[in-house]
């Protein structure tokens, strides 16, 4: 009898990223709460190594204004806040990644979204979020009725990466 074997390399164990910082608040829904929410991204985002004048602070910022700006004029119910979380992982590929949450179910953002005439001042958001981010999509909200808008920006590996906290 011959028995032949194959030898099958194991899989490589899949790393995970290491988060590096995370930054999680409610906001009044409205459009004091969506700037202040846009100011702290821009604030955190500088704490973090990523200055307020450079490419990532400034296109992080720019998809928080639109995401957050959506929750409020779209996501909006009487009573309810919206939700921001900024989480920064490090790792093989470095991800900066904003999420908005609100409490509205039946209006959901097209993930393809179309251009509006040239001369309209509105409907530009979302146009923005998917060219700027490295990608983005909506889900339904995890504890309750209602969406999370994410989007990520990856890092370019020419642009310096700030060490972990307590590093």
């Amino acid at each position: 009898m011959n028995h032949e074997t194959s030898h099958v390399p194991a899989a490589a164990p899949r790393v995970q990223p290491e988060q590096l910082h995370e930054f999680a608040m409610r906001f009044t829904s409205s459009a004091r709460g969506a700037r202040l929410a846009r100011r702290l991204v821009g604030h955190r985002l500088d704490a973090w190594g990523h200055p307020y004048l450079g490419h990532v602070n400034e296109t992080l910022t720019l998809i928080t204004s639109e995401l957050t700006g959506n929750a409020v004029r779209h996501g909006h119910v009487p009573g309810r806040d919206f939700h921001l979380r900024l989480t920064e992982r490090g790792g093989s590929t470095h991800v900066l990644r904003v999420e908005v949450t609100d409490p509205r179910t039946e209006r959901l953002p097209r993930l393809a979204p179309q251009e509006p005439a040239v001369d309209k001042e509105s409907g530009w958001g979302l146009v923005l979020v998917a060219r700027l981010a490295s990608r983005w999509a909506v889900e339904p909200r995890a504890e309750g009725p209602g969406k999370t808008v994410w989007a990520e920006l990856r890092v370019p590996q020419d642009i310096p990466v700030p060490p972990a906290a307590g590093a």
